[in-house]
């Protein structure tokens, strides 16, 4: 197989690992405040947003040390390790406890950072200037499949039930805990790169490390990779991209817990209430593949750069969060079990909150396609730090999403994203223009991005 070959076969088989993995764990998170709802009349008593929380917050500090945990063991091998906690910490829901719960969230944190980071690494060193967009949009529809089968899985089990058995329950999590393990397994078909760069080396690093893989080598490969981070960091660039990628967050947090949550209480959705959670996942899917693939697989075609997609995902998210605002009652988020019999500007309709699921899904798209693109594009030589940042900004801002959750009714938690994604896009154009600028100073075409 040629080295071209190799390499998207490797960005084939990075998307489908997280696609199983994800399938797992973006269904559990879906359902988990849903199935916690209904577990707190026993001994268990925990939050799923008090839990996603957690996870984010870890995350958000674990990414000031994950690129030099992945320049010490690889990225291969902390992408495994990585998949195992997540493995375990969806298992917890099979017999769940509440200190095993917590305990496995800040676990499945430390893990989610390492995750990422080797991901990025991963993504970039099988990847070059031309074909970052391509990859990119590759990795991001296969990994966006795993909306669709985990909660097609939930749709047609859980239809016409309002309460979550213990016998449900634990066959939904005894399958998502296997089918985890399979994408963690599927890690080890990924081909290493030749002639690769450490995650976090230099040129300068690489002359005084040489070929070597010592244990006082590795540590200082980690410390250049601390060091790295520190410094992009406060760059320009990544300042602004930090506000961009901070709406990624709290629309992460949005559409994958708490507008499931929202659809599961409306009760004039009738019986159908939580079976609607994994139809919301699914059209979410759909909107996710389909941007994945308009604007990363045909990235080629696209002779404008990135701003035209960031603008489309703002507009798409905009429409998206005008309906849900006159769809949803307003204390939705925050209902009780029972549910809510409230009502918005409008009767409840399943069918314009499907639709807005499939815009929350192709509006995300939009913005992660790109971010990954450009991130790549501009850290090629830097990618673990690069993309360590990216996730910590995203994180941290989606556990400051999930812990307000708790309190805020509907129409603050959209109008807080109205506000930080009009910003976002904003600085996001700023970024592309310049690098559009250094593009075209090196006599490049501007479409190659």
């Amino acid at each position: 197989m040629s080295s071209e070959g190799k390499k998207l076969f490797n960005i084939i088989i990075l998307g489908i690992s997280f696609m199983f993995i994800f399938t797992a764990f973006q269904s559990c998170g879906n359902i988990a405040q849903t199935v916690i709802t209904n577990l707190n009349n026993t001994d268990f008593h925990g939050s799923g947003y008090t839990s996603m929380s957690i996870i984010y917050g870890v995350l958000s500090a674990s990414n000031l040390i994950s690129p030099s945990l992945v320049a010490i063991v690889g990225p291969q091998f902390s992408m495994v390790v990585s998949g195992v906690f997540y493995s375990l910490y969806i298992a917890v829901f099979i017999q769940p406890a509440t200190w095993a719960f917590y305990t496995a969230s800040v676990l499945i944190g430390i893990a989610a950072a390492v995750l990422w980071t080797a991901q990025g690494n991963c993504l970039t060193e099988n990847s070059d200037e031309n074909t970052i967009g391509r990859n990119s949009g590759i990795f991001w529809a296969l990994l966006q499949f795993s909306l669709i089968f985990g909660n097609l899985y939930i749709y047609l089990a859980w239809q016409g039930k309002t309460h979550i058995s213990e016998s449900d329950r634990r066959t939904v999590f005894i399958a998502l805990t296997v089918i985890s393990l399979v994408g963690t397994v599927l890690f080890f078909l990924i081909r290493k790169q030749e002639d690769t760069k450490a995650p976090g080396d230099d040129d300068s690093t690489n002359e005084i490390l040489g070929e070597s893989s010592s244990a006082g080598n590795k540590m200082m490969r980690a410390v250049a990779a601390f060091k790295k981070s520190i410094t992009l960091s406060f760059t320009k660039e990544m300042l602004l991209l930090s506000v961009t990628t901070a709406y990624t967050g709290l629309v992460l947090t949005f559409f994958s817990g708490v507008y499931g949550t929202c659809i599961g209480a409306v009760n004039r959705f009738g019986s159908e209430e939580k079976s609607l959670i994994g139809l919301s996942g699914i059209f979410i899917g759909v909107g996710e593949i389909l941007g994945g693939g308009i604007f990363g697989l045909l990235s080629k075609k696209n002779r404008s750069g990135r701003n035209p997609v960031v603008m489309l995902g703002i507009f798409v998210h905009f429409i998206a969060f005008y309906l849900i605002f006159f769809n949803m009652p307003n204390d939705a988020p925050i209902a009780p079990m029972e549910g809510t019999d409230q009502v918005a500007y409008m009767i409840p309709s399943k069918e314009v909150a499907m639709l807005c699921s499939f815009l929350l899904g192709l509006g995300d798209s939009c913005f992660n396609t790109q971010l990954l693109s450009i991130l790549g594009f501009l850290y090629s030589e830097d990618s673990a730090p690069a993309f360590a940042i990216f996730k910590f900004v995203q994180s941290i801002c989606a556990a400051v999403a999930y812990f307000y959750s708790n309190y805020f009714m509907l129409q603050w938690q959209l109008l807080i994203m109205v506000l930080v994604g009009f910003f976002g896009t904003i600085t996001f154009f700023t970024v592309e223009w310049g690098a559009a600028a250094a593009l075209a100073a090196r006599g490049s075409d501007y479409s190659s991005i």
